[in-house]
């Protein structure tokens, strides 16, 4: 019976002993925890102490990142060597990087919006490890130092952006400025529509409600699927009182492009009918009584009511020959065409980028902004036309018109019209 018992004792022992080491692990594992809990709280204690941190503060106080880097996007007026000129960095290094950025054929031209960015190595005498320029939203020419040397590799670098085809069609409830917005058609496509049709409509006074517009134009995007940036308007269609005015893109020669209608003729004429979009027409020109000087006076001009901000492009390319203040006229622009044309837009609340005098400008960019500044009653556009030297009513002139295809051009131009007709059908099904 002893025996029995014994044996029993010993069996059931193992499994005692078993249930005390799980016990006597949990235990010094919650000390363990514990001790560690107290340790981490010490630790944020310390980390927290005053003392501990004007400490610190004071030791790193004064210290700068090895490396850093520099951002500047160029300006009107801007040159390469003003540009170099600011960096802080010596005479010689300054003059290596112009060194190496001359000698690059492609950036021959500095534009305005071209983005530049600088790395710096803050421990080395000479500073500059490498830098890179933008020369458009798609590409960029990288610089990078060979081994140490004081000379710079130049590389062409395409980024990583892919191009689609979109197309939009809205009927213009509003503006037509604000019924593209309302697509989510970037501001820049608008102004570039509205400057192939200011050659032949008056958007103030041609365009009813109800009319409609097709557009096909270029986007280009990242791997996200995100815009960074839009290309050239492939197509066109503008349907005012049941009437379509279609444009195509054509290159009729290695790289001249314009845009014709669908029997191949030019829409580009020497000035555009009307310098503004989403504006009305609040005073045509002729004899009228002044609003404020209160006696009747011949208006030279032809005023555009619009509300402060829109945009005013420039109806021709030419040189500014003022950009400033013109007593009644408030801030105004004054554009020479050529020898027979000049124009001037007044009573602007601010003058658009690179604006002054002896600039050049392109047909359909942004010289300013609409305001009321001078004479001025309201925010609206004072616009003039001055034909050999007379004030002319700009609505009633009578402008040349473009190049008109024939022969071997007219039949390029017929065939590049049906790929975009194909095009647009194949896109519009795609909406459906």
């Amino acid at each position: 019976m002893k025996y029995f018992i014994g044996n029993n004792f010993r069996e059931y022992s193992i499994f005692f002993w078993l249930i005390f080491v799980a016990i006597l692990a949990i235990l010094t594992s919650a000390i363990h925890s514990k001790n560690k809990v107290v340790q981490v709280e010490q630790i944020k204690s310390s980390l927290d102490n005053i003392y501990l941190k004007k400490t610190i503060e004071s030791i790193t106080e004064g210290l700068e990142p090895r490396f850093t880097e520099l951002i500047y996007i160029s300006k009107s007026g801007d040159t390469y060597e003003n540009i170099i000129a600011n960096l802080k960095i010596s005479s010689e290094e300054k003059k290596i990087l112009l060194d190496s950025i001359l000698k690059e054929k492609s950036l021959k031209i500095l534009r305005v919006n071209q983005k530049f960015k600088f790395k710096f190595d803050n421990l080395s005498d000479l500073k500059i490890k490498e830098f890179t320029i933008e020369t458009d939203k798609k590409n960029e020419i990288q610089f990078s130092k060979i081994n140490q040397k004081d000379t710079f590799l130049a590389k062409k670098i395409k980024k990583n952006y892919s191009k689609k085809l979109t197309y939009k069609e809205t009927v213009i409830t509003d503006s037509l400025y604000n019924s593209a917005l309302s697509l989510g058609i970037k501001a820049n496509i608008i102004i570039e529509f509205a400057r192939l049709y200011g050659f032949q409509v008056d958007f103030q006074r041609d365009i009813w409600k109800n009319d409609s517009f097709q557009i096909i134009y270029e986007e280009f995007v990242n791997e996200n699927n995100q815009v960074v940036d839009t290309g050239e308007i492939i197509f066109a269609n503008l349907n005012i009182q049941e009437t379509d005015l279609q444009l195509y893109k054509y290159e009729y020669e290695k790289n001249k492009i314009d845009y014709f209608d669908e029997n191949g003729k030019s829409i580009k004429k020497t000035l555009m009918k009307t310098p503004i979009n989403g504006a009305r027409l609040s005073s045509s020109y002729g004899k009228r009584k002044h609003p404020i000087l209160g006696y009747t006076k011949m208006h030279t001009g032809t005023d555009f009511a619009a509300p402060t901000g829109t945009p005013i492009m420039a109806s021709g390319d030419g040189k500014v020959t003022k950009a400033g203040w013109c007593g009644g006229g408030g801030n105004c622009v004054k554009i020479k065409h050529n020898s027979t044309y000049q124009t001037v837009y007044a009573h602007m609340s601010k003058f658009g980028r690179g604006i002054k005098k002896g600039a050049r400008v392109k047909q359909g960019q942004i010289i300013g902004y609409v305001g009321s500044t001078g004479l001025s009653t309201g925010p609206h556009l004072h616009y003039e036309v001055i034909e050999n030297g007379r004030k002319v009513n700009s609505q009633k002139l009578k402008l040349p018109s473009g190049k008109v295809l024939k022969g071997d051009e007219r039949k390029g131009f017929e065939i590049s019209k049906i790929k975009i007709d194909v095009l647009r059908s194949n896109l519009i099904s795609k909406l459906n």
